[in-house]
């Protein structure tokens, strides 16, 4: 075995254990809706299966790219009265998903943005509520754009870009999908 490979099977682990060590998972899926939607008292799993003509519209209204075509989302209701919507995403950060949910309004506003779980190394600001406060009233005709109306978070940039397209996308998919 040669020099070169003993030393990188022996950085392996190293590099395993150090990754791994940053993947940090802030709130389960009953926490999230709990926090965003405190008043409820009944949330509906909704779960939605996209069609490929709802997936273009989508991509063609936010302008980023939708992934998959299920999308997890909740009713979230108070005696049977719809609050909002609860939705689960995704986006890359900078090597690794962010994962995330937002709360929207039965008329597309947005109420409220968690992070459930961040693995990243770095860019964890993006978990400050002093920078997840700019979304609360965003619709789909906003911007959203980085230091025009969401600000950009100094070496957290990928993450602050990739959190924000993803929200104007579940606005998206909310008017497509969901606002009927």
């Amino acid at each position: 075995m040669s020099l070169f490979r003993k030393e990188y099977l022996t950085l392996l682990p190293v590099t395993m254990i150090t990754s791994m060590a940053y993947a940090t998972d802030y709130f389960t899926t009953e926490q999230a809706q709990k926090v965003l939607f405190p008043e409820a008292d009944t949330f509906v799993a909704n779960p939605v299966t996209l069609t490929d003509e709802q997936k273009e519209k989508i991509e063609e209204i936010a302008k980023v790219r939708q992934r998959k075509k299920e999308v997890p989302a909740w009713r979230a209701e108070k005696k049977g009265k719809l609050l909002g919507w609860f939705i689960i995403d995704e986006v890359i950060g900078k090597h690794e998903f962010i994962t995330y949910s937002v709360a929207i309004s039965p008329e597309g506003k947005v109420l409220g943005l968690e992070i459930m779980s961040y693995r990243e190394t770095k860019g964890g600001q993006v978990r400050d509520s002093s920078w997840r406060k700019h979304f609360a009233g965003k619709t789909i005709s906003d911007p959203f754009k980085l230091d025009v109306d969401i600000p950009n978070i100094s070496g957290a940039t990928l993450s602050s870009r990739n959190i924000t397209d993803g929200v104007k996308r579940l606005l998206s998919f909310h008017k497509i999908v969901l606002q009927k």
